[in-house]
């Protein structure tokens, strides 16, 4: 398990504090717009910052990211690239946990004990891998243990309780809660379900609770902060990068942030 992942979560615990997580892709829109988005986001407030790792066919996201996914690999970004772009954050300062969001194949392409060994000596902290499920993931898990990295499974309101039982023995850090079923960039959280989701999952562990999809202003992401643990933001990101002017993009982030996190 991170221990920055560890260590924060402990501290937000202690004070009764509840955290922000948002999303970037890699390499959207320019290769060098990254690092400077990463840092403008913690400057706004960001808890922790999700990475997409851009992928030809990312199924769980919307629109709005599987644009910013074609636009980045046409600019050939890579996992390599991603790797890149956290060490040269944490070199300009970055000190917030990151981790990568995205699909395994790029992962199986590189070979897993690399990835996840590569992944930490960039400065990352842990995967969100879509697309692999804790029975698949035995070789992959090994290699997050050996190398301190966090697994964060996923949970779907759709998830039997069996289900999230499983998915929180696996998870070491916290887990990623789906508050809808379909993509990202869809509609706006359900509100009024939440609360008993978030129940169900408490039920079954005792482990930090981060919810993302449909999550866009900063009223939403105040209700959802008052169930679970985190709030993440990722196609509002997306969104506010896409109005802002070429030369603002990372102010734009950077407020937006500051907005949404109630910094």
């Amino acid at each position: 398990m991170s221990k920055r992942l560890r260590d924060l979560f402990g501290s937000a615990h202690a004070e009764g504090r509840k955290l922000f997580m948002p999303y970037v892709t890699a390499g959207y829109p320019r290769r060098e717009d990254t690092v400077p988005l990463l840092l403008a986001m913690e400057a706004g407030g960001a808890d922790v910052i999700e990475i997409g790792v851009p992928f030809s066919d990312p199924m769980a996201d919307g629109a709005t990211i599987q644009h910013a996914n074609q636009v980045a690999l046409e600019q050939h970004v890579s996992l390599g690239d991603c790797f890149a772009y956290v060490r040269e954050a944490r070199a300009q300062g970055l000190k917030a946990p990151i981790i990568f969001m995205g699909y395994y194949n790029p992962i199986l392409a590189r070979g897993e004990e690399r990835a996840v060994r590569e992944a930490k000596e960039a400065g990352a902290d842990g995967f969100i891998v879509v697309d692999l499920p804790p029975e698949e993931a035995v070789a992959f898990l090994a290699a997050c243990r050996t190398h301190d990295m966090s697994f964060v499974p996923m949970v779907a309101p759709t998830s039997a309780d069996g289900r999230i039982k499983l998915l929180a023995e696996t998870a070491d850090a916290f887990l990623y809660c789906v508050s809808m079923t379909g993509t990202t960039g869809k509609g706006n959280v359900p509100l009024e379900n939440l609360p008993i989701f978030i129940e169900r999952i408490r039920k079954q562990t005792e482990l930090p609770l981060a919810v993302g999809f449909g999550i866009n202003t900063r009223a939403q992401a105040e209700r959802v902060r008052e169930v679970a643990d985190a709030a993440v933001v990722g196609s509002a990101i997306i969104a506010t990068i896409d109005a802002a002017e070429e030369d603002h993009r990372a102010q734009s982030v950077r407020e937006f942030v500051e907005d949404v996190s109630g910094r």
